[in-house]
């Protein structure tokens, strides 16, 4: 700018333009470049539609210059016409026309553009200089916080993350696609699944029914799956993570928040080797069941599974070392149990409600900047719980997500686990149908496809889920691994735990999550 220019604004405008100087040298900014934006907004009819996705009032870094956007703004909001005239008057109703120098300076932005035809690239690098500007004030504070021996470098890592995410999460646009590439990617997916033996387009699962309802788990979409404790949550995704690593060698990352990378490895021995968990923990194996062991356990060995058992995971974190585990390791899916133990550390939020919302939106955009598909595990409230007796009285809504409808929103698919025998407390359900080991893997919203129901049988004493009709005889009720009680329910003999032993007569609420 000038020293005319300059000397045309007020003292006090021209002290708080110095203050904008930072550490002895001047911050990144071109105002003849803000000015020359300004003067084609009110030359042009369309250029304010052009550029408002583009730029904000923050964007100026000139103050006069920020406040005539500000009324441009409001202007273009109210679909009213911008030109000098219309500027000046709305700077006239906010009160800040003599700020910014008068009708005379409003009148001299439009006589220093010839046209408008440049505007949007203009804009763009008006745009950029403030990007720079917040990088090197985001750096500035985090510098002096991190010679500040007193600050927790962990917290400040923290915040860092999140103070960038946040940045980039206001900064990012992305343009828009003409439909033609679109249209071939699509084929291509089309024609790839044609090709697959399975017929799927999408990642198997290893469950018959669920693959066929669901074409696989998509890539960029958001899983979300929900059930009360001792439903088997961590069980299912255990037993899903062992069919796709192991049968189809498709690399899996899981976050376990709750256990260690220990306890969740002695989980897929038990699964695999088809050993009780008790036995597994104490180590107490006959001579038959070691070699079992031995032979089985072979299967696991060079499995592309990835598992990271870092407790209170945050988002930031999450994005760091999935977009690694995806570049080094060619991770194709992630699993992340549970949503409810994640945080978004860094940032501030009015409520833990309002910190779930950002966690699962920020899993969405994981996804498909990833594209590949997140499974995330979530808590139920009690509200299951205080509904009447029975099956279906018992059997999990959409209502029933913990703490954050937006869960529900964000979702491209959410599903329930429900298993009738624990609350029905009797071997038939209502049809004399014999529910024992039945669990109902329950699709409540599918963006993309129908929802229903798929049967699965749980095996408690492996922790491990199966297709209904799998391994059927083997399973069945007068096999030596249950039995039936006096009461007409049935406990499961060589329990996962002490705890889990009594998983058929607890009161609900009170159970162990296996």
């Amino acid at each position: 700018m000038d020293n005319k220019t300059n000397q045309r604004r007020p003292a006090s405008q021209r002290q708080q333009q110095q203050l904008y100087d930072y550490g002895g040298r001047q911050l990144p900014r071109d105002t003849e470049l803000e000015e020359a934006v300004l003067g084609a907004l009110m030359l042009e009819k369309d250029a304010y539609t052009n550029v408002c996705d583009i730029l904000k009032a923050e964007s100026f870094y000139e103050p006069a210059n920020r406040k005539i956007y500000e009324a441009i703004q409001t202007l273009g909001a109210s679909q009213q016409p911008i030109d000098m005239l219309t500027v000046t008057e709305q700077l006239r109703l906010n009160g800040t026309l003599d700020e910014v120098g008068g009708p005379v300076f409003v009148s001299e932005l439009t006589s220093r553009v010839a046209s408008g035809a440049h505007v949007e690239y203009h804009a763009r690098i008006v745009a950029q200089k403030y990007l720079a500007r917040e990088l090197i004030t985001f750096a500035s504070e985090i510098e002096k916080k991190a010679f500040d021996e007193s600050n927790d470098v962990d917290d400040l890592m923290q915040e860092a993350e999140g103070r960038l995410f946040e940045i980039s999460q206001r900064n990012v646009k992305k343009d828009v696609t003409q439909i033609d590439p679109v249209i071939g990617n699509a084929i291509d997916q089309i024609q790839a699944a044609a090709n697959r033996t399975s017929g799927l387009s999408g990642l198997e699962t290893g469950f018959h029914n669920l693959d066929k309802l669901t074409s696989g788990w998509q890539n960029s979409d958001l899983i979300i799956i929900a059930a009360r404790p001792a439903m088997g949550k961590t069980a299912f995704v255990l037993s899903m993570a062992k069919n796709m690593a192991v049968n189809y060698s498709t690399p899996v990352a899981i976050f376990s928040l709750e256990m260690s990378n220990l306890q969740l490895v002695n989980r897929l021995i038990s699964n695999v080797c088809e050993l009780p968990g008790e036995k597994i923990k104490s180590g107490q194996l006959t001579p038959v069941e070691w070699d079992q062991l031995m032979a089985r356990i072979k299967h696991l060995y060079g499995a592309p599974m990835f598992i990271d058992d870092t407790p209170s995971l945050s988002i930031f974190e999450l994005r760091t070392k999935a977009r690694r585990l995806v570049r080094e390791h060619g991770v194709k899916i992630l699993i992340i149990d549970y949503l409810q133990l994640m945080n978004a550390s860094g940032m501030k939020f009015g409520s833990r409600e309002q910190e779930v919302s950002m966690i699962s939106r920020s899993l969405k955009q994981l996804a498909k900047e990833l594209n590949i598909p997140i499974i995330a595990l979530s808590q139920l409230n009690r509200s299951v719980e205080s509904r009447g007796e029975g099956k279906e009285g018992k059997r999990p809504q959409l209502s029933d997500l913990r703490e954050s409808g937006a869960i529900e929103q964000d979702a491209d698919i959410v599903c329930f686990i429900h298993r009738p025998e624990y609350y029905m407390r009797s071997s038939h359900d209502a049809m004399d149908r014999d529910i024992r080991g039945l669990a109902e893997f329950i699709v409540a919203k599918h963006r993309s496809g129908a929802v229903d129901d798929v049967e699965m049988r749980f095996r408690a004493a492996f922790a491990r889920f199966e297709n209904w009709t799998e391994n059927e005889a083997e399973v069945s009720m007068g096999s030596a691994e249950s039995k039936i009680n006096g009461g007409g329910g049935f406990a499961v003999e060589n329990p996962l735990s002490g705890d889990e032993a009594d998983f058929l007569t607890a009161p609900p609420g009170e159970m162990p999550d296996f």
